[in-house]
């Protein structure tokens, strides 16, 4: 059984992702954030550090599990219920935890935005949409129609994306961000775009990018969130020998 070392492969993911460079949500924890007894033969990579998850990264025999919504959001105490069942079932698996946030959404090639323009066929963008004080999506030139980047986004995705079409028919400069950046459509159209494809936004956006004549894509929190998780554990399985599963565990949303 091919086995890599803990530390090694936490040195490597902090090197490529630079997790000090982002001023992050508070409780985002970038970085460790379980370790186990130092020793890793199988990766597991999820969007969401949760116990469902966990426990499909046990169901898999994996040691470590890589994810891009850690374990800290909301208040860390008390470990009680569900959370106590977690850390137990951290504990008896001995199962690490290293999880990724904005400097996973950000990295140029690694991230969740580089990916998913890579699988619509984007090429040559540059930086957009500055959060944090870091831009962390990117934005192309195109000349695709509306309707063809609809299927082209439901092909990379798994699922057909809700469409707001209040921008031009003809796609020319589009921007990606994904996750939930749809509150901030203003900050999408100021810099230029006229389609806007990101995660998920609430009811009143739809008026909005009407008003600003921007077209916007929801495919999802969670759909397009999968894939940086999977090219990071798909690097870290080809640098250090050990196999890697991508753990789906959808919430539709």
């Amino acid at each position: 059984m091919s086995k890599a070392s803990l530390s090694a492969i936490v040195r490597h993911c902090q090197k490529r992702l630079r997790p000090a460079t982002f001023n992050d949500y508070e409780g985002a924890a970038n970085g460790l954030q379980v370790e186990n007894s130092g020793a890793v033969t199988k990766i597991a990579a999820a969007v969401d550090g949760s116990l469902a998850t966990v426990k499909m990264a046990a169901a898999a025999h994996a040691d470590l599990l890589i994810v891009h919504h850690g374990l800290f959001w909301g208040p860390v105490i008390p470990w009680t219920g569900p959370r106590r069942a977690l850390l137990q079932w951290l504990m008896e698996k001995d199962m690490a935890v290293y999880s990724s946030h904005l400097p996973l959404d950000a990295h140029r090639q690694l991230g969740n935005n580089a990916q998913l323009c890579a699988a619509l066929g984007f090429k040559n963008h540059r930086p957009f949409f500055m959060e944090k004080g870091k831009a962390i999506g990117w934005q192309t030139r195109a000349n695709v129609e509306r309707e063809v980047l609809t299927g082209r986004l439901g092909r990379a995705l798994g699922r057909a994306p809700i469409v707001v079409p209040g921008g031009p028919k003809r796609c020319r400069r589009i921007g990606v961000v994904t996750g939930g950046a749809g509150s901030h459509l203003k900050l999408a159209a100021a810099e230029g775009v006229d389609t806007f494809i990101t995660g998920e936004g609430p009811h009143w956006t739809y008026a909005l990018a009407e008003e600003l004549g921007l077209n916007v894509f929801y495919g999802g929190h969670y759909a397009t969130e999968t894939f940086g998780v999977k090219a990071l554990a798909a690097e870290l399985s080809k640098k250090f020998g050990v196999p890697w599963i991508f753990l789906d565990h959808p919430t539709g949303l």
